[in-house]
């Protein structure tokens, strides 16, 4: 056979002129067209059904001008290896483009942008909210970039170090997030297949990202800013000069200590003046559960000046009676020239006013400010919700903003 093969030379082929087909041998031939134009062809014998007789089939291999004889031989050599496993080389090279397609199809599937995409649709029922799911999908496809078009097999410590450390001093709490959420979508790619089992998460951080970036407890914590507790009453007295939507939902936010997203949200029905109670439903609080928020005087008082209850309506809605951007208060601190001010940080301000200037029992305090329990087995035991004991932690704290009441520096320890 092996004389059989090789009959050509590269001189031969370039020299040939006259229109024919000439031999190399195993099935290769170059062919001569009247223009003097050459192509190589391949012939080979098949069986288009099992007991079907054989078949001559001739294939194209392409022209003697790009393709030269060793590259022709080397493809020659491939189709007779495909014919004795019982293939069709024809078959195969026309199936060619489809199988190139679906390769593609699976590696755009590895990517980590797939896999990040394939992951959050499975999570979108169980989104607290749109925002929630928004900022999934904003700070992948912002902070993890880099890794979008890569391969999750081939993602590596280096890679994902190169997304974190842009922002890792200068935006914790943001790196943070981005990290935990590289690593959810790396582990989502294992447990799809697409990466070893065996394979350590290159984004995880004890004991791999922890030696390799800042403790967090180095860096600055990203806590919303708050006002010191001893300014409080002086603050409130600036706020109640300005008859802004804005400023009596910043009022009441303060007043309650309740999270900004729950006041701009809050409409008529949630709340029952007479019972001096407002009930924020499950689906608006962050621990997915209702809570009953004791409502003081100065908070009623807030409540009447927000106008005549409608039901459905929202109690603070903007011009266009939705509900308001948390936007809004930046913009009321900006007039009232209030930096380092935020809506959330005046919980914070509650916290530490309770912490340090009272004797209020500590998980009534944070069950004012809607806090799960974390330990298990106090959580079982404690299942009212201390409506009464936190009406007069709320009053308290009232008195203490209410410029009337409390405008000295220091303020009295209060007995429970």
């Amino acid at each position: 056979m092996a004389g059989g093969l090789n009959k050509l030379t590269a001189r031969g082929v370039a020299g040939h002129a006259v229109k024919g087909r000439y031999a190399d041998g195993g099935g290769l031939y170059l062919q001569v067209d009247a223009n003097g134009g050459k192509q190589w062809i391949f012939r080979f014998q098949v069986k288009a059904e099992a007991d079907a007789p054989l078949k001559r089939v001739e294939m194209g291999l392409g022209g003697a001008k790009k393709i030269s004889l060793a590259a022709a031989r080397e493809l020659a050599t491939q189709h007779r290896a495909m014919i004795a496993a019982g293939l069709n080389p024809l078959e195969m090279k026309r199936a060619a483009p489809a199988r190139a397609q679906s390769d593609k199809m699976a590696k755009q599937g590895r990517s980590f942008e797939a896999v990040a995409s394939a992951m959050l649709a499975t999570k979108d029922a169980g989104w607290r909210n749109d925002k929630h799911r928004a900022q999934w999908r904003s700070t992948l496809s912002t902070y993890a970039a880099p890794l979008s078009a890569m391969d999750v097999g081939d993602v590596k410590t280096e890679h994902v170090l190169s997304c974190l450390q842009p922002i890792w001093t200068t935006k914790p709490e943001t790196a943070a997030r981005v990290r935990g959420r590289i690593e959810a979508v790396l582990n989502a790619a294992r447990a799809r297949g697409l990466t070893p089992e065996d394979r350590a998460n290159p984004a995880r951080w004890r004991g791999h990202l922890d030696h390799l970036l800042p403790k967090r407890s180095k860096l600055s914590r990203g806590h919303h800013l708050a006002l010191p507790w001893r300014d409080l009453p002086a603050f409130m007295l600036r706020l109640r000069e300005r008859e802004a939507v804005a400023a009596r939902a910043l009022e009441f936010i303060i007043l309650t200590a309740a999270r900004s997203g729950e006041v701009r949200g809050m409409t008529w029905d949630e709340v029952d003046v007479s019972q001096a109670v407002w009930v924020v439903p499950a689906e608006r609080m962050k621990a997915s559960k209702e809570h009953r928020v004791p409502l003081s005087r100065s908070a009623l008082a807030v409540l009447k000046m927000a106008g005549e209850p409608q039901p459905g309506a929202f109690v603070f809605p903007n011009d266009k009676g939705r509900a308001m951007s948390d936007m809004v208060f930046k913009a009321l601190f900006d007039r009232m020239s209030a930096t380092g001010v935020t809506a959330h940080g005046f919980r914070s301000s509650f916290r530490d006013w309770a912490g340090d200037a009272t004797n209020f029992a500590r998980e009534d305090i944070e069950a004012a400010l809607a806090h799960t329990i974390g330990n298990k087995a106090e959580a079982a035991y404690r299942r009212g919700d201390a409506f009464d004991k936190r009406h007069k932690i709320m009053e308290a704290w009232a008195d203490h903003c209410e410029p009337a009441v409390q405008c000295r520096d220091t303020v009295a320890t209060l007995k429970t």
